[in-house]
């Protein structure tokens, strides 16, 4: 790949059709970015300095075509990773059923965890060579959860906070940042639950991680009073495994 010289910064924002990720480039081509969004849905922006691709992060041609959009900025300053899926699991629902449900799992734990895997396959070398940069990756306080209700959705998460954790460490000799991000509920499709306490806006949500990509820290916890809350479940949980409850 050959780089330019382009004094403008480009990112790219992974799950951008909606939620999080529209807030996160509409804000990012406001403050004069230029933005390539990726999202299995058409995109919800429209912008001189906004470029859409639909495709699934699942599909066998993601990685490549990430590439040559990647190509087509000429540089990488900021990659978001902010696609995520996640459903219930009907506990008592008949075998023939809970087979469906499963198969619904496997595809949460594919997007939220597998995706990202196979973006970061792509950028980080590109930023790793440049030795700038930085990636984010938007986990979630369910990461310290064990759920019957969402298992694949706390699993992911867990997985891939300890994974961008890890790769913080490791690009760190490479110049390069790596972020987790971990919200609690934020007013989205995926805030199913009947209770969404300490909900927060996507543009509010896009303000916090615009401000990790000014001061680059490994980790951006919030609500915290979520986080308390979250710990306290966690907690309750873990009882219950071990008194088999």
């Amino acid at each position: 790949m050959t780089r330019t010289k382009n004094p403008t910064k480009t990112a790219i924002v992974v799950g951008s059709s909606d939620g999080i990720g529209l807030a996160l480039a509409t804000r990012l081509v406001s403050d004069g970015w230029r933005v390539i969004g990726v999202s299995r849905s058409p995109g919800g922006l429209t912008h001189t300095g906004y470029e859409h691709l639909t495709l699934d992060v699942i599909d066998s041609a993601y990685a490549e075509r990430l590439a040559e959009a990647c190509d087509r900025l000429g540089a990488v300053d900021l990659c978001v990773y902010c696609a995520g899926i996640g459903d219930f699991l009907r506990r008592a629902a008949p075998p023939a059923d809970l087979a469906a449900d499963l198969a619904v799992q496997s595809r949460v734990l594919a997007v939220n965890l597998g995706g990202a895997a196979a973006t970061v396959e792509v950028v980080l070398p590109l930023l790793a060579a440049a030795r700038s940069g930085h990636f984010i990756g938007l986990s979630s306080l369910a990461d310290r959860l064990i759920s019957d209700q969402a298992p694949a959705y706390a699993a992911s998460k867990a997985g891939l906070t300890s994974y961008l954790d890890g790769l913080a460490l490791a690009m760190r000799p490479y110049g390069v940042a790596v972020t987790t991000v971990r919200f609690g509920f934020v007013d989205t499709k995926l805030a199913k639950s009947p209770v969404t306490p300490f909900k927060i806006s996507p543009d509010r949500a896009a303000e916090l991680i615009l401000r990790c990509v000014r001061r680059r820290p490994a980790r951006l916890t919030a609500p915290k009073r979520m986080a308390a809350l979250v710990w306290l479940v966690a907690r309750i949980t873990a009882v219950r495994l071990r008194l088999g409850r």
